[in-house]
């Protein structure tokens, strides 16, 4: 039995020769200014404060992660810097905003307020490529649902690629982390109209690939299985856009 990175990988390719592909390469734009991200504070009496200065709050989502009965919090931190805002290539007035995000999880405290348990600004990256969509596409991109967090990025190219692609990764709170749980990745190729959908339960051990096309209701699934294995927590992940999901089903 081959290693699911492998065919994973080889299914992933095979879609990349038919057209440009749809992982998400991104280059750069020139002239994006470095950031510092701050420190969050350990302990706020509510998600206000947990913002830093030169933040605000985007998001702002509750449910018990801890199974403790009490409502915890899933925050979505943007900076707010105006020099963030870069000049777009043919002079677009409205700019392009590259101000970072980051997440953070915080959990309620017996006494009362929260308790800062996670803060990270990879697994969304900060935008660096003018053509691409917004990379949390609508209010439902972060969520907690049935004590899970979801996070869902989001990658089109209004020119340079061709490729498009939903990413969901799924978490949930144990051992002291929010590990991973979910992993789906949702590639379509415009220009050919072939998909790949990908989706790995990390607790069941399971990868099932599902491959066709746009243009008919046909579709070719392939399963595994592999060996559950300690899964990765959130602050481990990196660019959420580049992550391995480093499953392998041995021989």
């Amino acid at each position: 039995m081959a290693g699911i990175r492998w065919w994973v990988s080889t299914a992933i390719v095979s879609l990349c020769v038919a057209a440009a592909c749809a992982s998400p390469a991104r280059a750069q734009d020139g002239g994006i200014p470095p950031v510092a991200y701050p420190a969050l504070p350990a302990h706020a009496v509510d998600a206000a404060g947990f913002v830093p200065g030169g933040w605000r709050l985007e998001q702002a989502h509750e449910g018990d992660l801890d199974g403790d009965g009490r409502s915890d919090m899933l925050l979505v931190l943007r900076m707010h810097d105006p020099a963030n805002v870069v000049a777009r290539d043919g002079g677009d007035d409205a700019g392009f905003d590259t101000n970072p995000r980051m997440l953070a999880i915080a959990l309620a405290r017996p006494a009362g307020g929260y308790r800062l348990v996670l803060q990270d600004h990879a697994l969304i990256p900060r935008a660096d490529n003018a053509n691409a969509d917004e990379y949390l596409d609508g209010d439902d991109a972060v969520a907690i649902r049935d004590g899970r967090i979801f996070v869902r990025l989001h990658w089109w190219l209004s020119m340079g690629g061709w490729g498009t692609s939903s990413t969901t990764y799924t978490f949930r709170w144990q051992d002291g982390c929010m590990r991973l749980i979910g992993y789906d990745l949702d590639e379509i190729q415009r220009s050919s109209g072939e998909t790949i959908d990908t989706s790995i339960n990390y607790l069941a051990g399971e990868v099932r690939i599902d491959s066709g096309s746009i243009e008919d209701d046909r579709t070719r699934t392939r399963r595994e299985t592999f060996p559950p294995a300690a899964a990765k927590c959130l602050q481990d992940i990196g660019d959420g856009f580049e992550f391995d999901p480093g499953v392998n089903a041995g021989t």
